[in-house]
C-alpha cells in the first residue's frame, strides 16, 4: 500500500509539474503575442500605405510616403518639439485638474441626493454643449489663450470622470454598507474604507477615457482659439502645414499626436492595472 501511495503521489507531482510547465509556456507565448500582433498590424498598415504610394505613383505633395514622414519628423523636430510640449502640458494639466475636480465633486454629490439634483444638471449642460461653441465665449472673458485651452480641455475631461465616480461610489455592496453601519462606522470611515476602494474600477475607466478626451479637447480647442506663434501647440502646426501645402510636416505632426495619444492610453492603462491587478476580476488572469 505504501508503494502504491508513493507511486500515486509521484504521479500527481509529475502531473502538477507538467501543468505548471505548460502554463508557463502559455503565459510566455501570450506575452509575446500581445506585443507581436499590434506591431505586425501597424507594420502591415505602413506597408499598405507605401504600396499605395508606389503603385499609384502618388506625388509627395498629395500624400507623402512613410519614409518621407519619418525624415520630416527628424528634420522639423526643432519646430514640432516645442509645439508638442505645449499640447502635452495642456493635456496633462487638464487631466490632473479634471481628476481632482471630478473625484472631489463626486464625493460631495453622493453625500445627498438633493445636492446631486442641484449640481449634476450643470455638469450635464457643460458636457452636451459643443466645445467649438464654448471656446469663442471663453476667449471673450479669458484673455490668456493658454488658459482658454486648459479650460476647454478640462471641461471635456471633467464630466466622464465625474459621472464614472458617482456611479462607482453608488455601486457599493449594500450588505457591506449595512455591516459598516452596524459596527458604528462614521460617514468618513465608510467613504475611506468602503466607498472609495469599491469605486476604483470606475476611477480606472474614467482615467483612461479622460486621458484621451483631454488630448482631443486640447487640439480641438486650439483649432477654435487660433493661437499662433511661440506658444502654439500641434494643432497650429497642422493648420500651418495645411495652408502652406507642407503635407510631410502635416503628417509628421499627426504622427506625433497619435504617438502622444497612445502613450497617454498606455500610461493610464498601466495605472489602472496597478490599482486593480491584485483583486479585481477585470485585471486578474483567467484560465480561459
Amino acid at each position: 500500500m505504501s508503494d502504491a501511495a508513493t507511486a500515486i503521489k509521484a504521479s500527481e507531482a509529475g502531473t502538477d509539474s507538467a501543468v505548471a510547465i505548460v502554463a508557463s509556456r502559455t503565459s510566455v507565448t501570450e506575452r509575446i503575442l500581445r506585443v507581436v500582433i499590434p506591431v505586425a498590424m501597424v507594420a502591415l498598415a505602413i506597408g499598405l500605405w507605401q504600396l499605395h504610394i508606389t503603385v499609384n505613383n502618388v506625388p509627395h505633395y498629395i500624400m507623402p510616403a512613410p519614409l518621407t514622414v519619418v525624415t520630416t519628423l527628424f528634420t522639423d523636430w526643432p519646430t514640432l518639439y516645442p509645439s508638442l510640449l505645449v499640447t502635452l502640458r495642456v493635456t496633462l494639466l487638464a487631466l490632473a485638474l479634471a481628476l481632482i475636480g471630478g473625484v472631489g465633486l463626486a464625493i460631495i454629490l453622493v453625500q445627498s441626493k438633493w445636492i446631486e439634483l442641484a449640481i449634476f444638471p450643470f455638469a450635464v449642460i457643460l458636457q452636451v454643449t459643443p466645445m467649438i461653441a464654448i471656446a469663442p465665449l471663453l476667449i471673450i472673458y479669458i484673455k490668456d489663450p493658454q488658459t482658454v485651452l486648459l479650460t476647454c480641455a478640462f471641461i471635456v475631461a471633467f464630466f466622464p470622470i465625474l459621472s464614472n465616480m458617482v456611479a462607482g461610489l453608488k455601486s457599493v455592496d449594500h450588505n457591506l454598507l449595512n455591516l459598516f453601519e452596524l459596527n458604528g462606522a462614521s460617514r468618513w470611515q465608510t467613504l475611506i474604507y468602503l466607498k472609495l476602494p469599491s469605486s476604483l474600477p470606475y476611477f480606472a475607466a474614467a482615467l483612461r477615457i479622460g486621458g484621451g478626451l483631454s488630448l482631443i479637447a486640447a487640439v480641438v480647442a486650439e483649432f477654435a482659439v487660433g493661437s499662433a506663434g511661440r506658444g502654439s501647440g500641434l494643432a497650429f502646426r497642422l493648420l500651418e502645414s495645411g495652408y502652406r501645402l507642407n503635407y510631410p510636416r502635416l503628417y509628421a505632426a499627426l504622427v506625433l499626436l497619435m504617438i502622444t495619444g497612445v502613450a497617454i492610453f498606455a500610461l493610464t492603462s498601466l495605472i489602472s492595472w496597478l490599482l486593480l491587478h491584485r483583486w479585481h476580476e477585470s485585471a486578474l488572469k483567467r484560465e480561459n
